[in-house]
């Protein structure tokens, strides 16, 4: 199973100057969505890990959270992509939990979750905590200069504590760019136009803690 770990807030929709707390508060980033679902197209699985400390600081409940994530969940399946689920932390920085990221509790149960090593699984995102949270469970680490990571470039000056070897994209669908090129170039004709013309099902709310 090919999997790419996405961080949401500056990847997959612009950084609000506060928490986002409900659906109305949420956008995706322009190209975002029509990134994740040409990875869909190219056969790779998609699955959003976030930090959500305004849960536990009841800045908004779960079903606000819900709301969130299943308008998000729409607008990708309307531009033919699909993300399989979003894990999230609910915890505050002070709760001491070991699913926040810069910590890999929270990566880890994704990839325990689909039965993937953690070297074959891509991390993508545009905070360092994401990074490092994929750096320190072995993934293949790739910063997005957008959100947080807005003032970089690639092939500038990178922060002080980016994990050796991170691979630096001016934005998602950059990432794609390189990645899908890689893939392709080792698939065959038929089996990527067999990628191309997948249908993408309705996306449905994973059960359980901390997953939606």
């Amino acid at each position: 199973m090919k999997l790419v770990i996405l961080g949401r807030d500056g990847t997959l929709n612009p950084v609000a100057d506060d928490y986002i707390t409900s659906a109305d508060e949420w956008n995706a980033m322009p190209g975002a969505l029509e990134a994740v679902a040409r990875l869909n197209h190219a056969g790779w699985h998609v699955v959003v890990a976030t930090n959500q400390p305004g849960l536990g600081r009841g800045l908004f409940d779960v079903m606000a959270l819900n709301a969130i994530h299943t308008k998000m969940h729409r607008q990708v399946a309307a531009v033919g992509g699909r993300i399989d689920a979003v894990f999230y932390c609910p915890h505050a920085a002070d709760e001491n939990c070991t699913c926040r990221k810069p910590l890999p509790g929270l990566l880890e149960q994704i990839c325990d979750r689909y039965g993937v090593e953690r070297q074959d699984v891509q991390v993508v995102g545009s905070s360092l905590a994401h990074v490092l949270a994929g750096a320190a469970m072995g993934a293949r680490l790739h910063l997005v200069c957008t959100g947080q990571s807005a003032p970089l470039v690639p092939g500038g000056e990178l922060p002080a504590g980016l994990p050796p070897g991170t691979q630096v994209h001016a934005s998602l669908g950059d990432f794609v760019n390189q990645l899908l090129p890689v893939v392709l170039a080792s698939a065959t004709p038929a089996l990527v136009q067999a990628s191309v013309l997948l249908s993408t099902p309705t996306p449905t709310p994973m059960p359980g803690t901390g997953i939606v």
